[in-house]
Parts: C-alpha cells; structure tokens; sequence
C-alpha cells in the first residue's frame, strides 16, 4: 500500500535555512550556503534596505539567487499592535518592493519579533501569503500543521550541532515519516558572537548529501500543499496526482514517483 510520504527524489530528509532582516553579512553567509549546497530564504525589511548595515534591494535578485525572497515587513514592526491598515500596508508594500527587484512572486513572510494572533493570520491571508515563520524552537523535524505558525526546529544558536547529529542518525536506517530540519538566525549574530565557524562546519556537516532534499521555505510549502492533495484509493493501492508538481510516495520500502496528473496502481 501506498502508505508514506517521501521528499522530491524519495529522499527521507529535508533541510532549510531562514535568515531575517538582509543584513550584510547576507552576502558572507550566501557564499558559504552555496559552498555546500545549502539553500534557504532570506526575509527582507524594504525600508532598511540600502543602508550601511544591510544589503541593497538593487543586488538581492544576483546575491540570492538559487535561494527565496520573502517579506518581513517595510519597518518591522510588532504587526499585533498596528491597525489593520497599517499591518496590510507593511506587507503588501514590502511584497511588491521585493516582487519587482526579484522578479517573481513573493508569497511568503517571517514575523517581526515573531508576533503573531488570529487577526494578524487572517490578514496575511488576504495579502496572499501562503506561510509565515514564527521563532519558536521546537527541536524536532516534524511538519508544520499551520504553515501561518511554522515554527523553526531552532535557531542557529541552539542545539544545532546536536540535532543535526540526530537528524543523520535516523538516516543511517529508519523507515519512519520524513523529517524537515528548520534553522533560522539572523547573519549579523554571526558578526557579534564571532563564530562564523558555527554555520561552515554545519554546512559542511550537512551539505552535499544525496538523502537530503536541500530547499527554499516556499518549495517546502508548495510540496507539502502538493502532497495533501493527493487522492487515495480506500484500499491504497491506487493514487492519483491532481497538482502540477511530482509527488513521492513509499511502495513497500521503494520510493515512487508520482508524475503531475498521474495515477498509479500498486502491483501485489
């Protein structure tokens, strides 16, 4: 029966990384993630942009390219206490900023502070924002229930090293439900605490791996949305793909691909 969820490729594994702000130290932290082939999202204030600390929105669509732009606000701002005006303004302005300096559409944000309630949620949704991170670690890997309260697995800060080492144990020869790995921060902390050394040796732990699905916050978004819309037999034997991306599923321990608009019946 087609019983589990994998990751692009039937891969097990997924890592993502999430810096906030744009400082300049982006541009540091850019050329290590390439370096290994770690990708992730960079949530950028448009209203700071340009100044001596942070990047400029002018190089964020060649510095961050291969990675994913998404809104963090103008000013960054705690949104719970603005009026709805003022939270639709700082998102949508911030949005089409950063829409026309990168060139395709910005659907995802980080709260400022992480702030957030049902209010907040439900603007968001009006401003066609599909998720938003929060900055609450849960120290696991599992999948976010409400992608408006995606909450990181840590910041760079914590037990990093820790996870990961339990992260690639369960690789060695689990059969379990695939685990999403969320590291957030903020690249000018790396500046101030002096250790740049924290996310090289990470990358290099992690990177390079072909059990590991290395991807923006948005591919995460838009493969789990893939992935709910699959439909299933009531014996689930047979699934069918209705959405425009490949879906992988587990078939008795061998990963299946599930082609955009295919249907498959599994053999006895």
């Amino acid at each position: 029966m087609y019983r589990l969820y994998l990751f692009p490729g039937g891969r097990r594994a997924a890592l993502t990384l999430s810096y906030d702000d744009g400082g300049k130290q982006d541009r540091k932290l850019v050329g290590i993630m390439n370096r290994y082939g770690i990708r992730g999202t960079f949530h950028l204030n448009t209203g700071s942009l340009g100044t001596e600390s942070r990047v400029s929105l002018s190089e964020a669509a060649e510095l961050y390219k291969g990675h994913e732009v998404s809104v963090h606000t103008v000013n960054h701002e705690f949104l719970t206490e603005l009026p709805n005006e003022a939270v639709i303004a700082e998102i949508l302005n911030d949005r089409r900023l950063l829409e026309d300096a990168v060139g395709y559409p910005v659907r995802g944000m980080s709260y400022p502070y992480g702030r957030l309630n049902r209010r907040i949620k439900d603007i968001l949704c009006a401003c066609g924002i599909v998720y938003s991170r929060g900055v609450v670690s849960t120290n696991d890997f599992g999948i976010p229930e409400d992608f408006l309260e995606w909450q990181p697995t840590c910041h760079h800060n914590g037990d990093l090293n820790g996870l990961a080492d339990r992260l690639l144990d369960m690789l060695g020869g689990w059969r379990r439900e695939p685990k999403l790995f969320y590291v957030w921060g903020h690249s000018f902390e790396f500046d101030r605490n002096g250790n740049w050394n924290l996310i090289e040796e990470f990358c290099a732990k992690m990177g390079g791996r072909d059990d590991i699905w290395y991807a923006t916050n948005i591919e995460i978004f838009d493969y789990i949305a893939a992935r709910s819309r699959l439909e299933f037999s009531a014996d689930c034997r047979t699934v069918h793909n209705p959405s425009a991306i490949s879906v992988w599923v587990d078939d008795r321990g061998v990963p299946v691909e599930v082609h955009p608009g295919e249907t498959l019946r599994q053999r006895l």
